[in-house]
């Protein structure tokens, strides 16, 4: 399906994605491999994709944004991904050459995700568990990634920043919300708001509560 991508990568271009990096990513990552064999045919279309257990799979300009948000601010280091999901975006956060930790709370998607990342040799570390409350054991991160929407910024998460470091995460209420990056400086942290995007929700401790 190397077309398919080419096609999908100029699109992106199309639509405003200018880092090279992270195009170069979108053209090496096989996105069809992260969804099921029937929805392959669509896997490279911009859009969102169903991906079980009422997740989605990000449509392609929605990656490419927040990946360029982060790589324009923060081109390499450590990066903690909240919300697996189809372990699309650990490849394309690999692919970039970051050092990727991601945390899912779903068994059933973390269970998934593991078997495509590890059957490509991508190598991520992955744990199961609530993502709003992060990684202590390893942090610092250089980068955080929210691939879910925020009801506000989360303040653990806030606090594994190393000095210097850069979130992207959804903020706003079920409906959309704000892509908004916030870099850590010093005890400081200064913020930028990007247009709005339509995430399903982080649900955790810092995070919306299961009933949504």
């Amino acid at each position: 399906m190397a077309q398919e991508r080419r096609e999908m990568v100029e699109q992106l271009k199309f639509y405003g994605i200018t880092n090279l990096r992270v195009l170069d990513a979108f053209m090496t990552v096989k996105r069809h491999l992260f969804v099921d064999e029937q929805s392959r045919p669509y896997a490279y279309d911009d859009c969102a994709w169903p991906i079980g257990y009422g997740q989605t799979i990000s449509q392609p300009f929605t990656v490419a944004f927040m990946t360029s948000l982060l790589v324009e601010r923060r081109p390499s280091g450590r990066v903690l991904e909240i919300g697996t999901g189809s372990g699309y975006q650990s490849a394309i956060l690999d692919a970039l050459g970051y050092q990727v930790f991601t945390i899912e709370r779903v068994p059933g998607l973390f269970e998934m995700a593991g078997r495509a990342l590890d059957e490509l040799g991508v190598p991520v570390a992955r744990r199961l568990g609530d993502g709003t409350l992060g990684w202590p054991e390893e942090a610092p991160f250089d980068g955080i990634i929210v691939t879910a929407a925020a009801p506000d910024q989360p303040s653990t998460l806030l606090s594994q920043l190393a000095d210097g470091g850069v979130m992207v995460v959804p903020v706003g209420d079920l409906a959309s919300q704000e892509m908004t990056v916030i870099r850590r400086v010093g005890s400081r942290f200064e913020h930028e708001v990007f247009q709005r995007f339509a995430f399903v929700p982080l649900c955790g401790r810092e995070g919306w509560p299961e009933s949504n």
